[in-house]
């Protein structure tokens, strides 16, 4: 049994994980609401996977559950159509929750850990022909990408904010009652460049209150991440 997986089924236990380091950490995507009575668990497997270093998860809460009687605090429309962006890309008819994309490319629906680790295991050993680095310099953070090849469409540069951590206290719906934790939740995503990759890149944002960032570089569609960092 590989530590991903170790780690994932620890996690579904109730147990904490080392994190791993690593140079190309795996993004995990988990479309979520609080709405859902199904993605408290898999809620719980974005936390345990926030504690790693080898692993970028974000969760993006989506607006469609709001009608059953509580609204999402954190949804937002922008992510619904991320995530049936992601379905029309891999030729889905429906979205869920809780659902995970890994590396942008790989969709895993349902509370499926040992699915989730072998995934993450398998992009893990992904070659990435981008390398990139952060580094903040007072209200800025400096993004610098460069490739080993050109590619033949552009790829697109997104820099995406978080809150590492949430507690929320849910009064109607499917989870009235609880009060659930919140890892990695994610505030804005935002497309800042397109880049061919023939020429190093760089890239300065405002990181005017220094929360944590991260910086996914992604083929159109949206498909693969090719490569990503993040700055806590």
């Amino acid at each position: 049994m590989n530590r991903i997986i170790a780690g994932l089924l620890a996690a579904s236990l109730g147990f904490n994980s080392p994190a791993l380091a690593d140079e190309a950490p795996v993004v995990v995507e988990l479309f979520t609401s609080q709405g859902c009575s199904s993605c408290p668990p898999v809620d719980a497997l974005i936390a345990e996977l926030a504690k790693r270093d080898d692993v970028i998860p974000l969760a993006l809460h989506v607006d469609y559950w709001d009608y059953i009687g509580w609204k999402d605090v954190f949804a937002d429309p922008s992510f619904t159509r991320r995530q049936k962006a992601y379905a029309r890309a891999a030729g889905a008819r429906s979205i869920y929750t809780p659902q995970l994309v890994v590396g942008g490319v790989d969709h895993v629906v349902g509370y499926r850990p040992m699915v989730l680790a072998q995934l993450i295991e398998t992009h893990r050993d992904t070659e990435r022909p981008v390398h990139l680095s952060m580094v903040r310099e007072g209200a800025d953070v400096i993004i610098t990408a460069r490739s080993e090849r050109t590619f033949d469409e552009d790829v697109v540069l997104q820099v995406v904010r978080f809150r590492p951590e949430e507690v929320v206290e849910i009064k109607r719906g499917e989870n009235a009652g609880r009060t659930l934790s919140y890892a990695n939740v994610v505030e804005a995503w935002k497309a800042v460049a397109r880049w061919n990759g023939a020429e190093p890149l760089s890239v300065t944002v405002d990181d005017t209150e220094g929360k944590p960032i991260a910086v996914i570089v992604q083929r159109p569609g949206p498909g693969a991440i090719i490569a990503a960092a993040q700055l806590r």
